[in-house]
């Protein structure tokens, strides 16, 4: 039995040309200080980026001719891998649970919890927990809902207005 190729999944690896994979010739060159070398023969380039001791790297494969840069190409691929993975926020969902019956004082324990978790950009899921007889009495719940609300009002917005799933009222909050 063969196995399958998987060639539909794109490849991650980087693109970038770098010294004796540029094939072209000429090409536009950059120094490492950002000084415009002019179009010059590519062994000509390379030669420039070995005496300084650097990398010759494509930087616009598109343009004729193709730019091409003498800088140190591990620092640059640093640089590029960082600018990419700072923007990756992981953003938890913490959840407080309340009962229509839950004391104030409860409450505001529950709340300055819920405050510490949205300055950490954590989003906070609200829930009024129903039981019993306590379904025939459901506006006591929104109360406490509207309460908590409000009261998390100065520290996050309402991503989702309290809606009713079966014995439980539910509620987003996101960080402000």
């Amino acid at each position: 039995m063969a196995l399958a190729r998987r060639n539909n999944q794109p490849e991650n690896r980087d693109q970038t040309r770098i010294n004796n994979n540029i094939r072209i010739t000429p090409i536009r060159v950059v120094s490492e200080t950002g000084e415009q070398l002019g179009v010059i023969p590519t062994e000509e380039a390379l030669e420039r980026a070995r005496e300084a001791g650097l990398d010759l790297v494509e930087v616009a494969p598109n343009e004729r001719p193709p730019v091409c840069r003498i800088m140190d190409y591990g620092k640059y691929k640093y640089d590029k891998n960082k600018k990419t993975n700072r923007h990756q926020t992981h953003t938890k969902t913490k959840e407080i649970r309340l009962r229509p019956k839950t004391g104030d004082e409860d409450i505001r324990t529950k709340i300055r919890r819920a405050e510490k978790f949205l300055e950490h950009k954590d989003k906070v899921q609200v829930s009024v927990l129903f039981r019993g007889r306590e379904m025939a009495h459901i506006e006591e719940g929104r109360k406490v809902m509207e309460q908590v609300i409000e009261l998390l009002s100065e520290h996050g917005k309402v991503e989702t207005t309290p809606q009713q799933h079966g014995r439980r009222m539910i509620c987003m909050i996101a960080p402000k």
